[in-house]
């Protein structure tokens, strides 16, 4: 079974969406995945995803409702096969926690997955409109789907 962690800053935006997303497609393609999420910051542990993701993924038949923030550790490096971070700003914070070669192995932008050596970035839509919750949604929506197609 492939252990996949998507990351991001708060980890109540664009990870638990991926994180959401993959689920709900796991569940539809009857996939052997386990999926996860975290943030490399501390300021949301244990709470929902934001209310605007969590009503943009509904609105598109992905429930993320039952979801909670936790922080990146290193421990995940261990626990994870391969550790997807929305942006460059985080690749660096995760990077930076890694104790050796194989662990920075683990690290890549998600986007590269599905659209290689472009280091495109899953925009961070918290401070965006609802327009910025949908693109974000079928950015990561699209790449999933891409992504699962390895699968």
């Amino acid at each position: 079974m492939q252990k996949i962690l998507f990351v991001c800053l708060g980890n109540i935006c664009r990870s638990p969406l991926a994180e959401g997303i993959l689920l709900h497609l796991k569940e539809k393609h009857k996939l052997n995945l386990e999926i996860d999420s975290a943030g490399t910051s501390h300021y949301h542990i244990g709470e929902a995803p934001d209310k605007r993701t969590i009503a943009n993924a509904k609105k598109n038949g992905v429930d993320l409702s039952f979801l909670r923030a936790r922080q990146f550790n290193v421990n995940d490096f261990d626990a994870f096969d391969k550790i997807y971070v929305m942006d460059k700003s985080n690749l660096t914070n995760v990077v930076a926690l890694a104790k050796n070669q194989t662990h920075k192995n683990k690290v890549s932008l998600f986007l590269n997955e599905v659209y290689p050596n472009t280091n495109l970035e899953v925009p961070d839509p918290y401070y965006g409109t609802e327009k910025d919750f949908e693109d974000v949604f079928q950015l990561v929506y699209k790449a999933s789907e891409l992504f699962i197609k390895q699968f």
